[in-house]
């Protein structure tokens, strides 16, 4: 079975004497060099780049999410030493590393334009990307992408199953609308139709039941449905991501002052006071944050990191799963899962919805859907010579040639986005 996980989708004779790396650590280094991975740089995590001196964009946002992911698989190894199915460390960096490098220019407003436009032709969603890039378009191998590994493969799933069967009722469209309603077109969290072939592959260990369990999901709201489970890895990997999105943005948003101590006090404080959590008794956490130095707000922030880490633990989600990978978790106690619940929920509402971030959103948003237009209008016409090649061949295959224009507008940073934006529609710009 361990072999079956080490599988590759191409056999690779490479020439590499002496070389003693597991594939696991093949794996992460075919991450660092990649291409996708350099543009996370100029992506947009909370604040759009340049927009303030925001510390953190998607790459050391995904530093972050690594680092803390290695601290939970090194508690978790200590807390469980008979659990034989916990991750290898670099399989586990190389999924916290990558997690994010499928999200398109300007955040979620790019996402949401993306799905829209999209929406006929199987939609757009950032996780979906992520695996599709890692597995079909970067250029380390023809159509194999990065050709990682099975178990690697199965870790970038956080949502396994396909995007066309988790929409239960579709927004009302109107052709006259100029402008969409952000939260109709959130993307249903799923892989591609497009990518079928690519998930069997994955999934060719389970037999058809454990298959079938893996890949159910139920309602969400009143447009999705939502998937049930993920593998062992992808949850260690969510929930570093959880906590540097709760902590560390916490952190940022302070700094910046993008968050006041009267945002904190009005809305942060109500929040924590209805959780019965231990910690919270004795962390003076408004004046550690707000009131002090710089060295005493980045200390209560390593201290929430280690709280979340150090309380995590493994439980068995369902143990009609035969594969190990399939049938732990990883979990908080109640009281620590509402405090970090209570941390993100406040980020949410107080920063990312706030209504001069929401127009930002909306501006990346409209931006993605011209774009799209345009290109959609005479692709072969528009699209970069290679682009326009693969364009062609999804015509000439039968396949999804949409596909091919929404893999090159998710692959743009958000500076080169505006200036191809600039490039076709401003009079005065040239090439």
């Amino acid at each position: 079975m361990q072999h079956i996980w080490q599988q590759r989708r191409a056999d690779e004779h490479k020439h590499r004497p002496n070389d003693n790396r597991s594939p696991w650590q093949v794996d992460r280094s075919r991450i660092i060099h990649a291409a996708a991975f350099r543009r996370l740089q100029a992506k947009t995590q909370i604040m759009g780049i340049g927009l303030n001196d925001f510390y953190r964009t998607r790459l050391t946002h995904s530093l972050e999410v690594s680092q803390i992911g290695s601290g939970l698989l090194r508690h978790l190894s200590r807390q469980h030493p008979d659990i034989t199915c916990l991750p290898d460390e670099s399989l586990l960096e190389t999924l916290c590393l990558a997690h994010d490098i499928g999200h398109p220019p300007f955040g979620h407003g790019g996402e949401i334009a993306l799905n829209y436009m999209m929406r006929e032709h199987g939609g757009f969603e950032g996780n979906a990307q992520t695996l599709r890039i890692v597995a079909k378009l970067e250029p380390y191998t023809q159509g194999y992408g990065m050709n990682l590994t099975r178990r690697t493969l199965l870790g970038f799933i956080k949502y396994p199953a396909l995007i066309d069967t988790l929409w239960h009722t579709h927004p009302e469209q109107n052709a006259k609308q100029q402008f969409i309603k952000a939260h109709d077109w959130r993307p249903a969290k799923g892989l591609y139709n497009d990518d079928q072939d690519l998930l069997d592959w994955i999934l060719a260990p389970l037999d058809d039941s454990q298959r079938q369990r893996f890949t159910s999901h139920e309602q969400y709201d009143a447009y999705r449905h939502k998937t049930r489970y993920k593998s062992l890895d992808a949850a260690i990997m969510e929930l570093a991501d959880d906590i540097a999105y709760a902590v560390h943005d916490l952190e940022d948003a302070i700094a910046t002052e993008q968050i006041t101590v009267h945002d904190w006090q009005a809305h942060g404080e109500p929040a924590l006071a209805q959780i019965d959590c231990p910690w919270l008794d004795d962390s003076r956490i408004t004046e550690r944050l707000f009131f002090g130095c710089e060295a005493q707000r980045k200390d209560i922030i390593g201290e929430l990191v280690n709280l979340f880490i150090t309380q995590s633990r493994l439980e068995q989600t369902d143990s009609r799963f035969g594969c190990d990978i399939l049938r732990y978790q990883v979990t908080l106690p109640s009281a620590y899962m509402s405090l970090l619940n209570a941390l993100k929920h406040f980020i949410y509402k107080r920063l990312i919805r706030a209504p001069h971030m929401q127009q930002i959103e909306f501006k990346g948003q409209k931006l993605i859907m011209e774009l799209f237009a345009a290109f959609a209008s005479d692709p072969l016409r528009l699209l970069p010579e290679t682009t326009a090649l693969s364009y062609r061949k999804a015509e000439q295959q039968g396949d999804n040639p949409l596909r091919v224009l929404c893999d090159y507008l998710s692959g743009m940073t958000d500076e080169y986005a505006y200036k191809t934006y600039q490039r076709l529609f401003a009079p005065t710009i040239g090439v």
